[in-house]
């Protein structure tokens, strides 16, 4: 986005595809940032056409991917016409690893592409995409499908995304674009890398535009060493509090849990927003500021908006499945609905929070181990120097064969699984049973109930009229 179009509302990318293509387009429609999430998109696109594409949405963007022969592939390992058997399990992609086949890059490729396209589908508004940056093997190839179908901002944060502005450079020229793999254990002057070649897929006569990077950071400190350090330009940060939802920053300094055993929070935590006012550079504030109230103060700031994500997560259009939304709501009008900050659920290391709700069986560390989406997997080096994977949430035994400690298993809960079951795509397990959902929100779920007046449903145009009453549709904010 150039200055004088920058928007009031950024709405938030809450994964695996809650912040799905109909909730993004329709705040874009709406002249605010719609964002669809790019977390693990791979797996939803193919579960998509293992269900058989009853709205034919996910057919209909293939029918526009530059590489037809590509398309066609992927409707020929995945799509199954009606949708699957009974009882018949999900098919599982292979597991990220630093180097996969190029056909394995197509399927990511070809997800983000999809759920891009779509969003971006019948209008002239914006569309991003956020990525984490924790998950980092599939970035590249998830980062050019998106650029091929049009993206018009990279959001990202859960790390320091340093590299990413110079990938997106890259990509945009049709040249081969590198990262750094993080590799526990690894020499520092022996560097292992991912790359991405556009070449290997044919399609390096797409023109492609470099779309805006925004980094999401929780310290100004953070952003400051961003502006001066990245690969390349950073056009936006998104400040976000530690009540967002989702994963959250770790506590700056020893970590101490209050008698919930949530991580406590203090003022070295909230970040400076003088100094974000320095940087001359756009930003939005994020955790907690989802009212009209909250928008003005933002304002007040020096910000350019906010990102708003829990108001847009139980919306119609959101990936969230229908029983869910109705549920949270009406706990929430009951005054029975809650966030847990969960300092041990993600097996990223980083806080997690967990909606605390009556009405909904969600799953807990008590569940039988098992890792095989492994978008959470992290590298480390063997005393042989080769390369391994592992996720903190695997069987226990499968987690210390590999070098971890027993000690890091303990309150791990299974995020891949989990967020893939909120948007009804959880996987069929042998004896029957659907793996159990995880649902995450930020602290303010409470407040919905300022969006919902009473409610059992409301749409994003609803939660975008209560945060902008009669305000204009993009703000012009010079950048």
């Amino acid at each position: 986005m150039t200055a004088g179009t920058l928007p009031l509302v950024i709405q938030g990318g809450m994964g695996i595809a809650v912040s799905n293509w109909k909730l993004a387009q329709a705040v874009a429609m709406a002249g605010q940032l719609g964002v669809v999430s790019g977390t693990a998109l791979d797996s939803v696109f193919v579960r998509r056409l293992q269900d058989g594409d009853p709205t034919g949405a996910v057919r209909r963007a293939l029918a526009s991917f530059p590489k037809p022969e590509i398309a066609a592939e992927m409707l020929r390992r995945y799509f199954k016409p009606g949708g699957r058997a009974p009882n018949e399990p999900y098919t599982a992609l292979p597991m990220y690893k630093q180097a996969v086949s190029a056909v394995r890059e197509q399927v990511t490729i070809a997800a983000n592409y999809v759920e891009v396209w779509l969003a971006k589908e019948g209008h002239q508004g914006k569309v991003g995409i956020n990525l984490l940056t924790k998950v980092q093997m599939p970035t590249l190839a998830s980062l050019y499908g998106a650029m091929l179908a049009g993206v018009d901002v990279v959001l990202m944060g859960a790390g320091i995304p340093r590299e990413i502005p110079g990938a997106l450079d890259a990509l945009a020229i049709q040249a081969p674009a590198v990262l750094r793999l993080d590799v526990e254990g690894q020499p520092s002057d022996q560097p292992v890398t991912l790359s991405f070649d556009p070449s290997v897929h044919g399609m390096t006569d797409v023109p492609l535009k470099r779309p805006d990077f925004y980094a999401i950071v929780s310290a100004h400190s953070l952003a400051a060493n961003l502006a001066r350090k990245a690969t390349g330009k950073v056009d936006g940060f998104v400040v976000e509090g530690a009540t967002a939802g989702g994963h959250n920053a770790p506590p700056r300094g020893a970590v101490k849990l209050n008698d919930r055993g949530e991580p406590i929070y203090g003022e070295r935590d909230a970040a400076d927003l003088g100094a974000m006012r320095e940087l001359g550079i756009p930003f939005w504030l994020a955790g907690s500021v989802g009212t009209p109230e909250g928008l003005a103060e933002a304002r007040r700031q020096g910000a350019a908006g906010i990102q708003v994500g829990t108001a847009f997560a139980y919306s119609d259009e959101s990936g969230f499945t229908a029983e869910i939304k109705r549920q949270v709501l009406s706990d929430v009008a009951e005054g029975r609905a809650g966030v847990f900050t969960d300092p041990r659920a993600s097996p990223t290391g980083f806080p997690f929070k967990i909606l605390e709700s009556p009405n909904i069986t969600q799953q807990d560390d008590t569940r039988e181990r098992l890792c095989d989406l492994g978008y959470l997997r992290s590298a480390a080096r063997r005393e042989d120097g080769r390369t391994i994977y592992r996720c903190s949430a695997a069987p226990v035994s499968e987690y210390t064969n590999s070098g971890g400690t027993e000690e890091d298993t303990v309150g791990r809960r299974c995020l891949c699984n989990g967020l893939m079951a909120v948007i009804g795509l959880g996987q069929l397990r042998k004896d029957g049973s659907v793996e159990l959902p995880m649902v995450t929100s930020g602290d303010t779920v409470s407040e919905l109930a300022a969006v919902a007046k009473g409610r059992t449903s409301y749409s994003a145009m609803d939660v975008l009229k209560y945060l902008l009453g009669d305000a204009p549709p993009a703000a012009a904010v010079a950048g």
